[in-house]
Formats: C-alpha cells, structure tokens, sequence
C-alpha cells in the first residue's frame, strides 16, 4: 500500500491513520484497549453489532454497540511505545474514553490468579510517558471509569482489588525477573519488595502510558487487569480473561448512561 502524507503527523484521505489504518468515522468516543489483538475479537463477540474495521501490525480494531452504546476496541500491542501510538491516532479520530483490558502479574498478599485489578493510577516505569512530561507528573486514573468498574464487577459478581499499578518498559528485568542466563542486577532484587512498601498491587505494562497521555491531552482513562502471574506464590494460571472482558464492556455502558445524565 503506497502512503503518501506529510512525515509531521502522517494521515491521508479521511483523516486515514498511518499506524492503526483507521479513518473518520470508523472511532467512537469509547475504546477498550487490550494489549492482544486476538483479545479484541473476544470483546467485540460480546456485542450485540460489531464491524471489523482494520488490522494493522499490532493494531486490530472493531467498532460496533452493546446496549445501544456505540464502542471501538483497539489493541496495542505490548508496552508503552505501541500504547502511546494507539492513544494519538484514535483520539486524532474522536476516541476520549479509554479502558485497558489487560493481564497482570500480582506483587500483593491476599490477591490470586484469576482476579481482578482495578487501577487507580500507575507507577511510570514505563518508558514511554517521559518523552511527553516530566517524570513528577502522576498517571492517574479517571474516577468515573474507577468507579464504572467497581460497578461493573459488583453487578457481574467478580472478585476485584482497586489500587496502584506497576507498569514496566519490560517484562523481564523490569519486572524483577532475571534476564537470559540469569542475568541480574541489584534494582532487579528489590523492586517488589520497594513496591510492596509503597502500597503498589501489580505489574503490568500498559496503564501508565495511556493514563498519563490521556491527563495531558484531557481524555478519561482507567484500566482493568486480570490478574495471571501471583509473584509472592510464583505460580501463573492464564485464566479469568473472559471476566475482564465483561467487566470493562459492563463499565461502557454504565459511564454512557452517567454521561447521558450529565
């Protein structure tokens, strides 16, 4: 496909997105974001119209509406690079509501495989949100989508945790696993228990980015994650997907109706 634009901002004919191959009209306002594309297509198999839109290296994206609330998911591909690229072009598009749907490895006692995370803000390792702002500046979680999926869990009968997520540039050292042939060092053998000392519930590897893009820029965000990895008990179950997917589709319909309100 031959894509001839200016190198500033790259887009062509209706506002056609070089990344995400998405164009005006193809975006609603809401967007759940998973890291995996095939993820994607097990939100939008929830709904009750969906159209497949594009899919574009990392980008797989569908739009259509649940309970008469037009939605688009997106994924992301894993990391804050791919996420920052994501947040840009959809909300170059009309997206301002962004939900992560994501997995996560737990770092807190009391928490298990299979549940759910709901994040209130989110520790920036990510390596992503300080080419945009100083360092100093929180990724913080929209509270109307905090509390859309504290709602979203209680209706659906999830058990889910509300607090500060980790997200890392990685999934091995920054995580504080050791890297190839046990490679380590020392920031590695302590980060969790640091951030077990400051309240911090899990790692992952998306949030921050997306908050923190979305404070700048004036959009709502927030996250959900499903926890697979319990670090404390080193034990990973993949499982639980499926609930995170209902509660963050559950949490899009609760903050249209409050935003129809208002």
């Amino acid at each position: 496909m031959k894509f001839l634009s200016n190198a500033e901002r790259p887009a062509m004919g209706d506002n056609l997105q070089y990344h995400i191959q998405c164009k005006n009209g193809d975006i609603e306002k809401y967007v759940l974001l998973p890291g995996d594309p095939g993820r994607v297509d097990l939100i939008a198999d929830e709904w009750d119209e969906k159209k497949f839109v594009a899919s574009n290296r990392e980008y797989r994206t569908f739009t259509g509406k649940i309970g008469g609330v037009p939605l688009s998911a997106c994924s992301t591909g894993i990391g804050g690079p791919s996420s920052a690229i994501a947040v840009e072009e959809l909300a170059e598009l009309g997206a301002d509501t962004f939900i992560r749907v994501g997995t996560c490895g737990a770092i807190r006692d009391g928490i298990k495989c299979g549940d759910l995370i709901i994040c209130s803000g989110a520790v920036r390792y990510d390596g992503a949100s300080e080419e945009y702002v100083d360092i100093a500046y929180p990724a913080v979680a929209n509270h109307e989508i905090i509390f859309a999926l504290i709602q979203a869990c209680k209706k659906l009968g999830l058990t889910y945790h509300v607090g500060i997520s980790c997200s890392t540039a990685t999934f091995h050292c920054g995580q504080s696993r050791q890297g190839f042939n046990g490679y380590t060092q020392s920031f590695i053998d302590t980060r969790i228990k640091d951030l077990q000392k400051a309240g911090v519930l899990n790692f992952e590897m998306e949030a921050a980015t997306i908050l923190t893009l979305s404070g700048i820029y004036g959009l709502r965000a927030g996250g959900i994650f499903v926890v697979v990895a319990d670090r404390n008990n080193n034990t990973f179950e993949y499982k639980g997907i499926d609930d995170s997917v209902k509660a963050a589709n559950e949490a899009v319909k609760i903050l249209a109706s409050w935003d129809k309100e208002n």
